[in-house]
């Protein structure tokens, strides 16, 4: 059986903070405000996986008012996501986001992001893609003030 699974998410954009997709840190003036570290790719990705697994969604999870997830690594949040749901038989076959944002610009840290999720889903880097797309100046997006992610996956499980 095959399934694909949808995530999304969008986080406002703050001074202070880092700016991370992936795990990776990327040099900015703004940072995702949240209440893990805000790493909004990961937080798509969780959903994604999770929705393609039929198990429900991040916030069932982690939930955003629960101290324990407070500045949260969602490189560890995934980790555990995945190995719950390779616990239940199924296997990634690919993984495509998109992650919109005027600045920065995300293709120099491309390859880094990809092999840094994958590695978490213990896959090929090949396996996992992301795209960075600006939103041409229009809306949140466009000013700067928030960063938004999308991802899709395809998950098989045999049994």
């Amino acid at each position: 059986m095959q399934r694909i699974g949808l995530g999304k998410d969008l986080h406002r954009l703050a001074e202070g903070r880092r700016f991370l997709l992936g795990g990776v840190e990327i040099p900015s003036d703004k940072g995702e405000l949240g209440h893990s570290d805000g790493d909004v790719l990961v937080h798509a990705v969780i959903d994604a996986i999770l929705g393609a697994a039929g198990m429900g969604d991040i916030g069932e999870f982690f939930p955003p008012d629960e101290i324990a997830w407070k500045d949260s690594n969602s490189l560890d949040l995934l980790k555990n996501t995945w190995h719950r749901v390779k616990g239940q038989g199924w296997n990634l076959i690919n993984l495509d986001c998109t992650v919109t944002c005027e600045k920065p610009v995300i293709l120099p840290y491309r390859d880094s992001i990809c092999a840094s999720i994958a590695r978490v889903l213990e896959v090929e880097t090949s396996s996992v893609f992301v795209k960075g797309k600006t939103n041409e100046g229009l809306g949140h997006l466009g000013t700067g003030e928030a960063v938004e992610a999308w991802a899709v996956c395809l998950l098989e499980n045999e049994k």
